[in-house]
């Protein structure tokens, strides 16, 4: 039995495999996404999804799925499915599979009365190519393999219709065929590892219709090209392997590929490789730079994250070669004292408070993981002083150190802060003003920063900011603090103060460097576990609010409206055990592990083997958003180490 499994009745109940996803990605920035019975219901989900650097920034899904067909002298079996309008499915080849097993790749056995096929997939680590090995485990004659490979050639946020403009020409390549449907994208090469009989018979495949998609407000029917198929012969224990990538390759070699590029991979046995598996998936490595995607399937690579993100899905696994990459990259897009919120090179938008806050915190991670006293001041010390330095002389977007020493943020119409859901241009939580978690990232960024000099030596630094903490404690808590409501308020402006019950002020405790003392610190820690605490995270905001939505749910306005208004976020429980166990130490492990531990029943949930972006705020939690999310995955990573190390403290 493998880690994570569905059995028969699982996957032909049409509402429990379908909603289970799968995902697997190579450094290449390429991705595959299905459902666990290969039944596509995103626009998002596609068996080759890759950058296409002609034509943008993004992703493409090139190759949608393939269409397997089973042909004996008598019949024929079709193994696929797709919907249509109307909730109708066609064909419905999920009646044929017998068992899913996840570990150590993708796998569907098929049974077709005395026939049994399986399917298997893995991306190549690093390139723009997916192996799938088809096996004929067990049958009396011999059988013709059919594959019916299914075109999109659009962005992963768009859909395809017919058109006359597609090339519907192919070239023959060594056991296979090249298409390239549009000029300025990459030609597709599918190849087989034996030779197979191409026919070439172009043609539409309309109005397929995606679930999700429909579920969130979004059109959901496209058009697919199928350009011909393949036919290949087989007998009982056969295996073929077909690539598909963006290159030629040389098809002698598939098999070996295929099995060496499964012996790559860390076993998806348990629930602390799963989660291992899944941080490694955020890697991307392009054109030299290393950098981290923030989310699956639509995310790209955002700024805050990444540096949330960091310590948890590479100091966990001790890569500190990737985390220096990482940073390179970061640093290159460093401007006025802003890192990109999202989006690099001419489409960075710097729309963020906080992500130049959280660079401090990253690198403070690294000490405290590795145990090393790197020479950090020497390598980014003017980095940091540069941040430093914009932050109180002031910057963009009104991101400013005022005489009381707090940092002070905000323009109409934007959100600048991780709350930064907007709809029809109108931030839901604007949070314009001192917000807290800000506050408290910028009193740590100082003291650390000055940690850091003082070792180095750098006496000007310590000189010119060494009266800037004790006036920004004592500011933070005349600012924050409430005697009578016991807990910090959430951002203030001028008069007005929003006393809502967020999950931000538990940054005022977890940060290494804390402007609270240990009455205040225990007073927000138990706030914030009476009210936002759930098994699967922490809510943005206390059902006793009137402003609460309990459910994420319905189109992009519904979800936004409740994204920060109440919906659960994972990595939020990594703030929360670093302040819990600060406070409580080893008497507080037993409870930081039952929620650590609690998470494993979802890896055979929504994103299987990983976790998801977002949980409802009302029980019992259900999954939603994004299906893989960086900064959950890596969260839950750092947790398992502060586990693992505080009882060598």
């Amino acid at each position: 039995m493998s880690y994570i499994d569905f059995d028969k009745k699982e996957l032909v109940n049409l509402k429990i495999a379908l909603d289970r996803e799968l995902l697997r990605t190579n450094r290449a920035g390429s991705y595959a996404s299905t459902t666990i019975i290969a039944t596509n219901t995103r626009k998002y989900h596609g068996l080759l999804v890759a950058p296409q650097p002609l034509i943008d920034d993004d992703k493409h899904v090139l190759i949608s799925t393939l269409d397997e067909t089973l042909i004996t002298k008598d019949e024929e079996f079709h193994l696929s499915m797709r919907m249509y309008p109307g909730g109708h499915y066609h064909p419905k080849g999920h009646k044929y599979i017998r068992s899913f097993v996840s570990d150590p790749n993708p796998r569907l056995v098929y049974r077709l009365g005395k026939m049994v096929f399986s399917k298997e997939y893995i991306f190549a680590f690093s390139e723009d190519r997916i192996l799938v090995r088809y096996t004929l485990e067990d049958a009396i004659d011999k059988l013709t393999l059919r594959i019916k490979p299914f075109l999109a050639y659009r962005n992963v946020h768009d859909l395809a219709k017919a058109n006359t403009f597609v090339n519907n020409k192919y070239n023959h390549v060594d056991n296979g065929v090249s298409w390239q449907m549009y000029r300025g994208y990459s030609k597709v090469f599918l190849q087989f590892s034996k030779v197979a009989d191409y026919t070439h018979v172009p043609d539409w495949y309309y109005n397929v219709e995606y679930i999700r998609e429909a579920e969130r407000g979004y059109p959901c029917q496209e058009d697919l090209f199928v350009p011909g198929f393949f036919d290949v012969e087989m007998k009982k224990g056969d295996s073929i392997v077909i690539s598909i990538g963006l290159e030629e390759k040389n098809p002698a070699n598939f098999k070996r590929q295929f099995t060496s590029e499964v012996k790559k991979r860390i076993p998806r046995d348990n629930y602390l490789h799963c989660l291992e598996n899944a941080a490694d998936e955020f890697i991307v490595k392009q054109n030299k730079k290393t950098g981290l995607i923030a989310g699956y399937p639509w995310f790209g690579r955002w700024g805050r994250d990444t540096f949330v993100a960091m310590p948890g899905l590479l100091l966990r696994q001790k890569d500190e070669k990737t985390y220096k990459e990482v940073i390179h990259t970061m640093l290159h897009e460093l401007k006025d004292g802003l890192f990109p919120n999202l989006g690099q090179g001419k489409n960075a938008a710097f729309n963020s408070a906080d992500s130049s806050l959280w660079f401090f915190w990253a690198l403070q991670q690294w000490q405290l993981m590795t145990g090393k006293k790197a020479k950090l001041w020497k390598t980014y010390g003017k980095s940091l002083k540069s941040i430093l330095a914009h932050f109180s002389k002031g910057t963009h977007f009104n991101i400013g150190m005022h005489k009381n020493g707090l940092i002070w943020q905000g323009v109409n119409g934007k959100a600048l802060t991780w709350m930064d859901a907007v709809v029809n241009g109108k931030p839901i939580t604007p949070r314009i003003g001192y917000a807290v978690e800000i506050n408290a990232l910028w009193y740590n960024a100082v003291m650390f920063a000055l940690e850091l000099a003082e070792e180095a030596g750098d006496k000007t630094f310590v000189n010119e900011w060494k009266k800037w903490p004790e006036v920004v404690k004592q500011s933070f808590k005349a600012t924050f603090w409430d005697d009578q409501k016991g807990y910090l308020a959430d951002v203030v402006n001028g008069e007005y103060k929003d006393w809502s019950v967020r999950p931000n002020m538990i940054f005022a405790v977890s940060m290494p460097y804390s402007p609270l003392g240990n009455f205040t610190s225990n007073a927000v820690v138990h706030k914030v576990k009476q009210e936002l605490l759930t098994p699967r995270g922490l809510r943005t905001l206390s059902p006793k609010n009137q402003a609460y939505k309990g459910k994420y749910f319905g189109d992009q306005s519904h979800r936004d409206e409740a994204y920060h208004q109440g919906t659960v976020w994972p990595w939020l429980l990594g703030a929360f055990a670093d302040a819990y166990l600060k406070l409580r130490g080893k008497d507080g492990k037993a409870f930081i592990e039952s929620l650590y531990w609690g998470f494993e029943e979802v890896m055979s949930e929504a994103g299987i083997g990983t976790i998801s972006e977002v949980y409802d705020g009302n029980p019992p939690h259900t999954a939603g958003g994004a299906i893989s999310q960086a900064w959950n995955v890596a969260e839950l990573l750092r947790i398992k180490w502060m586990l693992d190390t505080i009882d060598k403290n």
